[in-house]
């Protein structure tokens, strides 16, 4: 029988998701000589023996393929026999290519294995937190470099007992060849500090102090997966509120952590695909509607009909949570804007005055890794944060893409690379606009850059100037291409749908700067292979105080009924976001927008929410961004079964069309007169939007209509939208696996630059 020798080589998410053991197992099985490895490229496996044979192991390895691997590439070529006998691992090899890249999968929730047997008294990791195998556990969060090997990882210092070598060496065990395997004996321990940093308690002690803390009432920060958390009793009204004035965070919604999925049934309503998403793998954050019907805290999500919540993910969590045996809140541990905390000194520093104690253990994080957020809308997860579990899962383009960094914007700040063909988005970053944030860009373009062989051939960044990401992009010696916010927008929809030009793009969100050197933010973009031309947008409005009015949703009321009333404004009774201000404030206000003196104008969706929501009462003074849209949101959603609307004017006299919202707003007028209940009124606003976006792409003859933009993380308009879109024949398409807020912009700005380059 003839001998033969197959090289086979698989680039993608092939490292620390168990293909190298499969390889192992199966070629042993079959009496295949051999050996397998990671490489820089992916996973390189040489296997010798009957042609039967190595056809055999091909197809057991495609049809056994490893939950979590993700094949982007397969070859295969037949060289030489080299007469060896036997199978082995290798050690890893560490050549760089151009041409092939490994991909890093994200961190994994614990499996039921290993969470069974953090459980089981007779188990040797009874109550230990930092258990996992090959298909759960830390990956994007204690990765240093590539090839993905203990060595390259956080866990590099922690040396092996005896009990795990065996495991790591047994092509039996689950835990063969898994790098952050750990136990009681050699992994990372636990240990309680007081707010000082004095320790307190260590091992499963540290964990129930934690406990009778949180039951008493306490905040702790506690060190988890890829960052800290900051954790209460989300029962206790009290310790929830003291929580909010610590951290001024005075109504933004907190995430809870339950212990099982029952008890978060007995508190929400959780659809099919809802219950699918927290019992993954990727285990994010799911808002779910509340019941109101339980105990939860009403501080813990002030005025908002849902909850964010999510199942414990490590064995930390479940031992915590099941030792409490109650939700907790379970916010991320940082300052408003900034990344969260990795390191229980700098926790200890940033979060002092916070927490009263701090659970830390001393395994070391490499990099900020949030909890993702997802939200299920018309049927199918969108996501609204891509972190853990998803970052840094590749976006596929289906086309070869030029070597093209690209640094997001200023808001919800991520970072992104073109391999081949595919493109790695980071986790989110924070807004720019803090020393820490602006250090994690620029510590996370240089991890990109020293985990992936290519060296960019241009950097794409937002095309304001004065964006530190912009800035940042200027000062690293590349070609610049600089892309339109909107556009950018645009094309990342686009690419997470898979779509080709023309399209017709309806971009609405907070602001960006135009190509005209205004505030766009209700953009109607038609892209074609050429670029993309403003084919309409909304009619402009003053924003007086700039930056105060996007703060201050009564500030941009006061720009929209400027712009229809004048002076007259000042004269008119009755109306909410006036009363807000004194009668000296009201003739400053008025000065400024007679004189145009800090008053920008801008087309913006996300202000014309703002102002409208300003208009009802619902607010006036936003504590976070987008909460004047959610309280607009959340009033229409009872009244989402009726059609009414209101009308609006086209102005089709000049190119691009402008969208005149005057007549809306006369309406809402009225109706507030008239006595008309608010949440009628917010949702005959929002039927109107979506009727504004289906009127435009009638009359553009656009029939392939993509939707971004933060003001589409509303459902309601979102479905609404889609449904009006469908009635008169267009097709739309809205964002499932990037976020349609700027935590996507990245993935726009490199679409963008490749077919910059490509021309």
């Amino acid at each position: 029988m003839e001998t033969q020798r197959l090289r086979l080589q698989l680039c993608g998410v092939v490292q620390g998701v168990g293909f190298r053991p499969l390889a192992y197992r199966l070629a042993v099985e079959l009496e295949l000589a051999g050996w397998a490895a990671n490489t820089a490229r992916g996973l390189t496996v040489e296997v010798e023996g009957s042609a039967d044979a190595i056809d055999r192991f091909l197809e057991r390895l495609a049809r056994g393929k490893p939950p979590h691997a993700i094949i982007q590439r397969q070859k295969t070529t037949f060289i030489e026999p080299a007469g060896e006998s036997g199978f082995t691992l290798r050690e890893s090899l560490a050549e760089r290519s151009v041409d092939h890249h490994t991909l890093i999968l994200p961190d994994l929730a614990a499996c039921p294995d290993c969470i069974k047997e953090i459980f089981d008294a007779d188990n040797r990791r009874y109550h230990y937190p930092f258990t996992n195998c090959t298909q759960c556990g830390p990956r994007y969060s204690i990765i240093t470099a590539l090839p993905y090997d203990r060595a390259h990882t956080t866990l590099q210092h922690f040396a092996l007992c005896p009990a795990c070598v065996a495991e790591y060496n047994n092509p039996h065990d689950r835990r063969f060849h898994a790098q952050p395997i750990a136990c009681p004996d050699c992994g990372p321990q636990l240990a309680l500090w007081d707010s000082a940093g004095t320790p307190l308690a260590s091992g499963n002690k540290a964990l129930l102090n934690t406990a009778e803390a949180i039951r008493g009432g306490a905040t702790v920060a506690m060190k988890g997966l890829g960052g800290f958390h900051l954790v209460a009793d989300a029962r206790n009204e009290a310790a929830v509120r003291r929580l909010r004035d610590r951290k001024r965070r005075k109504s933004k919604p907190f995430a809870m952590m339950f212990p099982t999925l029952q008890s978060i049934k007995a508190h929400c309503d959780v659809s099919d695909i809802e219950e699918h998403l927290l019992l993954s793998a990727a285990s994010p954050i799911v808002l779910l509607k509340h019941q109101r019907n339980g105990n939860i805290a009403p501080s813990v999500a002030p005025e908002n009909p849902n909850l964010g919540a999510m199942l414990p993910y490590t064995p930390l969590h479940h031992l915590l949570l099941g030792e409490l045996g109650f939700p907790v809140v379970a916010t991320s541990g940082n300052l408003s804007g900034e990344p969260i905390c990795t390191d229980e000194f700098d926790a200890l520093d940033r979060l002092r005055g916070i927490a009263d104690f701090f659970l830390v253990h001393d395994r070391p994080i490499a990099r900020p890794v949030d909890d993702s957020v997802v939200r299920v809308m018309m049927g199918r997860a969108l996501v609204l944060r891509r972190a853990r579990g998803y970052a840094p899962l590749p976006i596929e383009t289906g086309t070869p893409l030029p070597a093209v960094l690209a640094v997001g914007g200023h808001l919800k700040n991520t970072v992104a690379l073109s391999l081949g063909n595919s493109i790695v988005l980071s986790q989110p970053l924070g807004d720019l606009t803090t020393m820490r944030a602006a250090q994690a860009l620029e510590k996370t373009v240089a991890d990109l850059n020293g985990f992936y062989a290519p060296t960019p051939c241009v950097v794409a960044c937002d095309a304001h100037p004065d964006y530190y990401s912009s800035q940042f992009a200027s000062g690293l010696g590349l070609p610049l291409i600089a892309v339109q916010h909107h556009y950018a927008h645009v094309l990342s929809c686009m690419a997470d749908n898979g779509l080709d030009e023309p399209v017709l793009g309806v971009a609405w969100d907070g602001t960006g700067l135009g190509t005209d050197g205004t505030l766009w933010g209700g953009e109607f973009l038609r892209v074609t292979a050429a670029g993309f031309e403003r084919a309409a947008h909304l009619r402009t409005f003053m924003l007086p105080g700039t930056e105060q009015a996007i703060r201050q949703p009564c500030r941009a009321a006061l720009g929209l009924l400027y712009e229809i009333f004048s002076d007259d404004l000042f004269t008119m009774n009755g109306l909410a976001p006036l009363d807000v201000f004194t009668p000296s404030e009201q003739r400053v206000l008025r000065r400024m927008m007679q004189r145009g003196i800090n008053t920008p104008r801008t087309s913006s969706a996300g202000r014309l929410f703002d102002a409208v929501s300003a208009l009802l009462g619902l607010c006036q003074v936003s504590d976070f961004e987008g909460q004047a849209a959610m309280a607009l949101e959340f009033a229409a959603q009872p009244h989402g079964a009726a059609d009414e609307a209101y009308p609006f004017r086209l102005e089709q006299q000049q190119s691009p069309i402008i969208v005149d919202w005057e007549p809306m707003i006369h309406g809402i007028l009225d109706d507030l007169k008239n006595g008309l209940a608010t949440g009628r009124i917010a949702a005959k606003f929002h039927n109107t939007l979506a009727d504004i976006i289906a009127t435009v792409a009638a009359t553009l003859g656009e029939t392939r209509v993509v939707l971004t933009g933060g003001c589409f993380q509303n459902s309601y308009l979102t479905c609404r939208a889609v449904e009006r879109l469908r009635d008169i024949g267009c097709t739309p398409y809205w964002h499932k696996h990037v976020p349609p807020n700027d935590g996507g912009l990245a993935l726009g700005q490199i679409i963008a630059a490749a077919r910059i380059l490509k021309e």
